[in-house]
């Protein structure tokens, strides 16, 4: 099965690219993480035993099956929410494709949402992919729901530097959480919660 998760993950970097370059209309493109920053992701499910992961801003599910095998190889599973209509059915097909479907639990929903109704510390690692001005916003509920010693991971924080200001000042400034910049793929944020 690993060469066939292989085969799908570059088939899915091929489609990502050729149809970002087809369209500006965000809603029906892709934008989907580099496959250095899938790797990195990989490695952070695995080294902090992450067997609760949450993302958000599934698109066509390709960051997904890298957290989800990562998960699997550990005894955990993924949550992942969209609420693109397109998007869902991409990522079901993928997902199925995959043989990771077990392990991924695909929530059409607006993100907000499933924040506020998740219980307190549940989950141990939150990847954020998804609407930038929304961050601020769910704020107090991802450092609710994320628990103490969990990491929250956010893509785009070199590439939109400007659109994640507000988030990233918010949480460098809380003290419950340690903060990083590592510059692969389109800049990742981290956020390790030191205290619960």
């Amino acid at each position: 099965m690993g060469d066939s998760l292989e085969t799908l993950k570059a088939e899915l970097e091929r489609f990502g690219e050729a149809n970002d370059a087809a369209t500006n209309e965000r809603l029906r493109r892709m934008l989907n993480i580099t496959r250095d920053t899938g790797e990195f992701l990989a490695v952070l499910v695995r080294a902090t035993a992450a067997r609760r992961v949450l993302e958000i801003g599934t698109s066509n599910g390709y960051s997904t099956l890298w957290l989800a095998d990562a998960a699997r190889g550990i005894g955990g599973s993924v949550t992942t929410v969209e609420l693109a209509e397109y998007k869902i059915g991409l990522a079901s097909a993928n997902f199925a494709r995959s043989g990771l479907s077990p392990f991924i639990t695909l929530v059409h929903e607006d993100a907000g949402r499933l924040l506020q109704r998740s219980d307190q510390s549940a989950y141990d690692l939150i990847f954020l992919d998804s609407e930038r001005p929304e961050y601020p916003g769910w704020w107090p509920h991802l450092r609710r729901v994320l628990r103490s010693g969990g990491l929250l991971i956010v893509d785009n924080a070199t590439s939109h530097v400007e659109q994640m200001a507000p988030f990233v000042a918010l949480v460098t400034a809380d003290p419950e959480f340690t903060t990083c910049l590592i510059p692969v793929g389109k800049g990742e944020f981290l956020a390790v919660k030191t205290s619960s």
